[in-house]
């Protein structure tokens, strides 16, 4: 049995509750908006891990705040990676452990995987354009997604023609185009389509709920309780 922090009590939070709770894990700290004063040190210290899932803006503080108190910390917020390199340095001072994840979903991650992949075969067929589609919820703060933008740069790492992601149409053949659309009610799409004059090859991962990425993150603790270091999903999958 874990004691849990949830770091976000929004929709995500609990879903990751009500997973939690089912497994036998105890929650022993969790904040949202309106008892932020409740985030202390001395709080979360009560926890093994801290599962955090709030906004761009809010992610960084949160997450020194659980190295801090000597407690691992499972982060699914996306839009804050320009600060990656000064988190990874906190941790590592603080001796801590750190998991990050653009997406939790077992079916996602296994998704990224395929991605990569259909980049890699398709890199020497020139013929073929590629291009990315995502849909969110609309309270879905930043565009592109977290795991749009983890596709892309697997795309971008094989396709040498593409130099960059773009958040807009595009006719440069050297920027990969993403499309973001934000749509009630929608747990999240994303697509990759290779078009030629002659076909098209599209990939598509479709959530319907929020429940894969609830139980991924949960799974993620419980591969991180105990650890220090820094960790991502493929170790917790053994891809």
């Amino acid at each position: 049995m874990m004691k849990i922090a949830l770091i976000g009590y929004g929709k995500m939070g609990q879903a990751i509750e009500e997973i939690a709770v089912a497994q036998g894990h105890e929650i022993v700290l969790k904040i949202g908006i309106e008892n932020l004063g409740d985030f202390t040190v001395e709080a979360v210290a009560k926890a093994d891990v801290a599962i955090e899932f709030t906004s761009p803006h809010s992610a960084v503080a949160n997450i020194k705040k659980c190295f801090d108190a000597g407690v691992a910390v499972v982060c699914g917020s996306t839009g804050w990676l320009e600060q990656w390199d000064e988190v990874i340095a906190y941790c590592q001072e603080k001796q801590g452990a750190f998991l990050y994840a653009s997406n939790f979903s077992i079916g996602v991650n296994l998704f990224f995987e395929l991605n990569n992949y259909l980049a890699k075969i398709m890199a020497p067929h020139n013929d073929y354009d590629v291009s990315m589609e995502e849909i969110h919820h609309t309270q879905k703060k930043d565009a592109p997604s977290g795991t749009a933008i983890t596709l892309a740069e697997r795309v971008l790492e094989h396709i040498g023609r593409k130099k960059q992601w773009v958040n807009h149409i595009s006719d440069n053949p050297a920027e990969l185009e993403i499309i973001s659309e934000r749509i009630d009610p929608a747990p999240g799409t994303h697509k990759i389509k290779y078009h030629s004059e002659i076909d098209d090859i599209e990939i598509i991962h479709t959530a319907h709920n929020r429940k894969g990425f609830a139980s991924g993150a949960v799974m993620a603790a419980n591969f991180l309780n105990g650890k220090k270091g820094i960790y991502n999903m493929k170790q917790v999958l053994g891809l």
